[in-house]
């Protein structure tokens, strides 16, 4: 098989299963709501058990991809995440399907992150904004499954069926990451301590922050939505039906589909035209926030607004490949596995904020379609600020 594939699939596969594992208890909240009785805030912790697990080991991750390289530090995981799923189908309270999802997040972790360094590894930097699209491509169609298809799959297997099938596949997936090409890394010769050094020096580069609080906001508020909150809004603050809002959430990831293919395929074109991807991606973010606000206030086709926030998502990922080509390729782990930390710590924190705010405005009075408005409204001031602050900050290294 040619090089291209073989690192390819099995990482692509990976992704797919990481996407599918996180946005499953959109579709089987109700059913979770059901068994264990919990509120909207017990739900939206229960949910970002997963992202809080996920997002705390990234700046490990970083270290450990840089060391040992993509291919054994994925595949280890994997299996962790696999154990997950299986206590999760086994769970029979609140406490221990949370303790189960965060070894779930735990385990899928690196499945993005170990790509984008594989890629970092055997390909020019020019070469990856359309190969990290790539190989989101595979992760929106496991957010693609996660819609519509576990929807008719809950009924026929049940939630507890659905992760046990779900355990098998990740151990799968984790084998096939193991039979890939592998390279030495480039840090395996460094020390613990200059590996941190190094860390250090990202965390602390104005180019770093100047993307931070978008990704947090940005990222991670979608993040947040897809995973949990678009469907209640739809339903509560929409009036639809859970039919209905499912069909919403096809539309948004066929969206995120297309803006990772049209990534993949188009951004060299554009570059070539004087179009660079770091333009692509701040229209892009600008276009997002329009049609955040245009959701918000009930203007216009909610099917449309929604399918241009799956194209806005995929263009913002653009981040990634754009940060790491101001460090290179030796802290291309550590770099994106910060970056996404931000990303996971502002989708726990709007997963888990958007439900206390929901329960609280409640229980103040606040009909359930106002307390929606008002939670989405603050998420949207966050992204907003989020933007601006990139907006007005200038890189480091801009010249």
């Amino acid at each position: 098989m040619h090089l291209g594939l073989r690192l390819f699939l099995p990482f692509a596969a990976g992704y797919f299963l990481s996407y599918l594992l996180r946005n499953v208890n959109a579709i089987i909240a109700p059913e979770l709501t059901r068994e264990l009785g919990v509120s909207a805030a017990d739900l939206g912790l229960l949910t970002s058990a997963y992202l809080l697990a996920f997002g705390s080991f990234q700046l490990p991750l970083g270290i450990l991809l840089d060391r040992y390289g993509p291919r054994r530090v994925e595949a280890a995981l994997l299996l962790v995440a696999a154990a997950g799923s299986a206590w999760f189908a086994t769970g029979t309270s609140l406490g221990a399907l949370a303790l189960a999802r965060a070894t779930i997040g735990l385990g899928v972790c690196a499945c993005l992150m170990a790509a984008f360094k594989a890629f970092a590894t055997w390909y020019p930097v020019q070469r990856l904004p359309s190969l990290n699209a790539a190989v989101m491509v595979a992760g929106g169609l496991g957010a693609l499954t996660a819609t519509t298809p576990l929807a008719w799959a809950v009924p026929v297997f049940g939630w507890r069926g659905l992760f046990l099938g779900l355990a098998v596949l990740t151990v799968l997936a984790a084998l096939a990451i193991l039979s890939t090409p592998d390279k030495p890394a480039a840090a395996a010769g460094d020390s613990l301590g200059q590996q941190l050094r190094e860390l250090g020096r990202v965390l602390r580069s104005r180019d770093f922050w100047r993307y931070a609080p978008m990704a947090a906001a940005g990222l991670g508020g979608f993040i947040a939505l897809q995973g949990l909150w678009a469907v209640p809004w739809l339903m509560q603050a929409g009036g639809h039906t859970r039919e209905v809002a499912a069909w919403h959430m096809l539309l948004t990831t066929l969206a995120m589909v297309c803006g990772f293919l049209a990534t993949a395929l188009g951004i060299g074109t554009l570059r070539r035209w004087g179009v660079p991807p770091g333009r692509v991606m701040t229209l892009g973010n600008a276009l997002g926030l329009l049609a955040m606000a245009a959701i918000w206030r009930d203007a216009g086709s909610s099917e449309v607004l929604w399918f241009v926030l799956g194209v806005v998502f995929a263009v913002g990922n653009i981040a990634y490949a754009e940060l790491t080509g101001l460090f290179g390729p030796a802290l291309a782990g550590r770099v994106n596995a910060a970056l996404n930390l931000a990303a996971f710590v502002g989708a726990f924190a709007v997963q888990w904020g958007y439900g206390v705010l929901l329960d609280g405005l409640q229980a103040a009075g606040w009909a359930v379609p106002a307390a929606h408005r008002a939670a989405f409204a603050a998420l949207l001031a966050l992204q907003v600020a989020g933007f601006a602050w990139f907006l007005v900050s200038r890189p480091k290294a801009a010249g």
